[in-house]
This record gives structure tokens, C-alpha cells and sequence, in this order.
């Protein structure tokens, strides 16, 4: 009888709270991902290696079930996995496409547009052997969102991958300095007043949050969803920039990579804003327009300790420092949208707010409201608040480190990776990743109300350059040696 119940536990494991939010019938999550390689791809490499890797890990080797027994509650039951049937070739006629990049997006979107099969594990990949103007040939993954967060599915890449420098090898990211402060009284002092700096901004932060759920909403722009649950039909692109731009802004003005992202959506978002307004109203309005805009992001939140790529790479197996699923917390950013003279005050500002994010436990703190209110109230009422939120607010915001050097996935050797997380009512979702000395910047927007995404994406890539040559006017880089 022990070892019925025994086996019973192992094979309804229940899903954690953020996952159970992702697969209720009202607000059901993707992850769409596509990987650029710079030969042409083996599909039974791939196959073999999805064996040997993925499918080890149980959430890849299960679908989601409403255990009656437990008032309905959703939990992973295993089953059994033909990777074959996850893993779609399809039968491309070359000679009628006179677009590939084309092509390629409408792919996209179109995998990403299709619900997702519930009645089996949920997830797939696709493999097309056609040549863009940045792959020999592509792979584009489907994940529903319950699987994990970001971090969890880019560890499936870095176990999956190998540097091609050193095959036996695991990629490498960049790290992260962390200061170590001194043992004496002044430090002891500061460490004093720093936490208290900590909990009055925290509860600043989350009274904003507060407002948020409440009343407070976004400004009606051309970036804002539409009141209502459902989104129209989402279309998904990417463009690829160099790394070395952004990170000569960075150590120019001595501050984090995230930081120029938030910069360059903000000037981004500026320069697209200004140019709608521009045709709608008069030229003496357009500014006036832009400053009264109230326009903020949600943007997710690493909570794991350690991110280090080992830790990544064995997040799949027992007893990893990382937690695989969803290990994410949500902050609620205000984006500086106005018409600048000084193209680095969207730099600056963005620096500034982010520094008062970090010190904030805003993030860990939500996160615990929602496990909290899932296991008092319910996915319902949890989906309630977090549509609300979302609605609230004009768009999701992300960024990701990945490789800082070139690696093959399943011998395959890439050239970029590009991600887009489809999630909530927001018309508008950027994710920024990078690649070796590449930046990919994904979009996926709501076709009914951003109809012109290219556009938006030249915003964002123009704005880059506008404060990197403002730099160079300005004389404020230093000459390296």
C-alpha cells in the first residue's frame, strides 16, 4: 500500500502556482524560439539529440491533467513520447517563395497564432532547411509557458550545446561582479541604512502596484492593447544588431546592459509615439502629446540565486543550485517617453529607475502574493489580478544573456538565437537576446493595433545609433589602446 502511494505521488506531480496561472483556459502562455544555424539541418540529429537531452527531463515526458481528486487541480502525469511526433519537417516549395525572410515570419507567427495541444506534452520543434539573409537554415521551438521560465528553457539550449571552439565543452556567458564590502563599523552603518532604504522603497514600489490593480491605467496610445481579454492575431519578428554598439554605451556611460535595452526602448518608443502623433495632430501638440503619456512596462525578474552556466546546464538534473519552471517575478517599470534633445537622458533615465527596481523587493514580494492568493483563492482569482495588471499596462519587457561565443546545437554550429514569450493581453512584447557579439531584438505585437512592426523595430535600431553617435559628438568615450 506504501509503494501504491509512493508511485502515486511521483506520477501526479502538481504544477507550481506561476505554471498553473499559464495553462488556466483564459490566459494560456507560449514561448516561441528560433535558432539560426549556419549550415543545412539534419533532422535526425536533432531527433537523436532531444532523446538524449530533453526528454530526460520529466515536464518534456508529460502532459498536463485536472486531477479530479484534487478539486480539479492541474498536475503532470507521464507519459509515454514518441519525439518523432513533437518534431515537424515540413515539405517546403522553394520555388514559390520569392521572400524567405518573409516566410520565415509568417511560420512563425502562424506556429505561434496555433493553440497548443493540450492532451500531450507541450512542446514541438521545426526544422526548415530554407536559407534567410542571416541562416543557412532554421529551427523554431514551441513551448507552452508551463514548462518554465526563460531561464529554465535557455538552460535546455546551454545542455544542448556545446562550444565549437571545444566540442566537450559547455558554452559561456558573461558574469556578473558582485562587491564585497568591508567588515568594518562604517560598513555595518551602511548596510543599516541601505536596508532601510530597501523596505521604504519596496513598499513605495508596491503602493504603485497597488494603484496599478486599483484604477491606474496606461495612457490610450497606438502601442495599448485593447480592453478585453483576447489579443488579435500576434505577428513575430526579429533583427539582429551588433553587441559591440551596445556594449560601447554601456562602459561609456558605466552602466549595465539592461540598462542601454531600457534606454533604447524608451528613445525607441519616443521616436515611433512622436511620429503617430505628428499625423494626427499638429506639430505644436506632438511634444505636448508625449509628455502627458503615462506608458509602463511589466518586466520579468529572475528570481534564482545562482545563474551560473553550470548551474544552468544541470538545472534538468537532481539536486541543481537552479530551480527549473517558473522562478520569475514581475515589476512594473515607467518608461521616460518624451521628446528629448539630449538623446542620453533616455540612457540615464532608464538607469535611474532601474537602480531603485534593484534595490526593491518588489519582484520576490508579488511573487509570493501569487502563490499566496493560488493556494487560498485560486488560479481564478489570481488570473483575475494578473489580467488586470496586464491590461493596465502598454507592454512586457525582457532581456536574456546567452552565449558569448559561437556553439553547435546538436553538432549544429549557430549563428543567432531569437525568443519571444507570449503572454498576457499586452499588444506590444520586446525581448532582447543576446548571441556571441549579437543582439537579437524580438517583437511580437497584436497585428490589430501595431499593424506596422517593422517600423517600430527601425525605431528601436535608428534610436541605438542616435546615442552612440551622440557619444562620439560629445567626446565622452575614451580612446582604448
Amino acid at each position: 500500500m506504501a509503494r501504491e502511494k509512493q508511485a502515486e505521488i511521483t506520477i501526479m506531480e502538481p504544477l507550481s502556482p506561476v505554471s498553473r496561472l499559464f495553462v488556466s483556459p483564459g490566459f494560456c502562455c507560449v514561448i516561441v524560439f528560433t535558432l539560426g544555424f549556419k549550415t543545412r539541418c539534419n533532422s535526425s540529429a536533432i531527433v537523436e539529440g532531444i532523446k538524449n537531452t530533453w526528454i530526460k527531463l520529466p515536464r518534456f515526458s508529460s502532459k498536463v491533467v485536472m486531477d479530479d481528486k484534487k478539486n480539479g487541480e492541474a498536475v503532470w502525469v507521464p507519459v509515454s513520447v514518441r519525439v518523432e511526433d513533437h518534431v515537424y519537417v515540413p515539405d517546403i516549395d522553394h520555388s514559390n517563395i520569392t521572400n524567405p525572410d518573409q516566410f520565415i515570419e509568417d511560420y512563425t507567427s502562424n506556429i505561434a497564432n496555433t493553440p497548443m495541444d493540450m492532451s500531450r506534452p507541450l512542446w514541438e520543434f521545426h526544422v526548415l532547411n530554407i536559407k534567410t539573409s542571416n541562416a543557412e537554415s532554421l529551427g523554431i521551438g514551441k513551448f507552452h509557458h508551463s514548462l518554465g521560465d526563460g531561464m529554465s528553457l535557455m538552460s535546455l539550449l546551454y545542455a544542448s550545446s556545446r562550444k565549437i571552439s571545444d566540442p566537450n565543452a559547455l558554452p559561456t556567458t558573461a558574469t556578473t561582479r558582485k562587491q564585497v564590502g568591508s567588515n568594518d563599523t562604517w560598513w555595518l552603518v551602511a548596510r543599516f541604512l541601505f536596508m532601510i532604504r530597501v523596505i521604504f522603497t519596496t513598499f513605495i514600489e508596491l503602493f504603485k502596484t497597488l494603484l496599478t490593480l486599483c484604477y491606474m491605467r496606461d495612457t490610450k496610445t497606438p502601442l495599448m492593447g485593447k480592453p478585453g481579454d483576447r489579443t488579435g492575431p500576434r505577428k513575430i519578428i526579429h533583427r539582429i544588431i551588433s553587441f559591440d554598439d551596445v556594449k560601447f554605451v554601456k562602459n561609456t556611460m558605466k552602466m549595465k546592459v539592461n540598462d542601454v535595452f531600457l534606454g533604447i526602448t524608451q528613445a525607441g518608443l519616443s521616436r515611433y509615439l512622436s511620429r503617430k502623433y505628428g499625423d494626427e495632430d499638429p506639430v505644436t501638440r506632438k511634444k505636448k502629446s508625449l509628455e502627458e503619456t503615462r506608458l509602463r512596462g511589466t518586466i520579468a525578474v529572475n528570481l534564482r540565486p545562482d545563474t551560473k552556466i553550470k548551474d544552468l546546464a544541470d538545472m534538468m538534473t537532481k539536486g541543481s543550485k537552479c530551480r527549473w519552471g517558473n522562478f520569475i517575478g514581475v515589476v512594473i517599470f515607467p518608461l521616460w517617453i518624451k521628446s528629448e534633445d539630449d538623446p542620453l537622458e533616455y540612457v540615464r533615465r532608464a538607469k535611474t529607475t532601474m537602480d531603485k527596481k534593484k534595490i526593491s523587493m518588489e519582484a520576490l514580494v508579488l511573487y509570493g502574493f501569487i502563490k499566496f492568493t493560488m493556494k487560498i483563492f485560486g488560479e481564478k482569482v489570481v488570473e483575475a489580478i494578473t489580467k488586470r495588471v496586464f491590461s493596465h499596462t502598454t507592454l512586457t519587457f525582457s532581456n536574456v544573456l546567452g552565449p558569448n561565443e559561437d556553439i553547435s546545437f546538436f553538432e549544429h554550429p549557430m549563428c543567432y538565437v531569437g525568443a519571444s514569450a507570449l503572454i498576457g493581453p499586452q499588444a506590444l512584447i520586446i525581448h532582447y537576446v543576446s548571441y556571441a557579439d549579437k543582439i537579437i531584438i524580438n517583437l511580437a505585437v497584436d497585428t490589430t493595433v501595431i499593424p506596422d512592426p517593422h517600423q517600430l523595430c527601425d525605431d528601436l535600431i535608428e534610436s541605438l545609433d542616435i546615442i552612440k553617435v551622440s557619444l562620439l559628438e560629445k567626446g565622452l568615450h575614451k580612446m582604448e589602446v
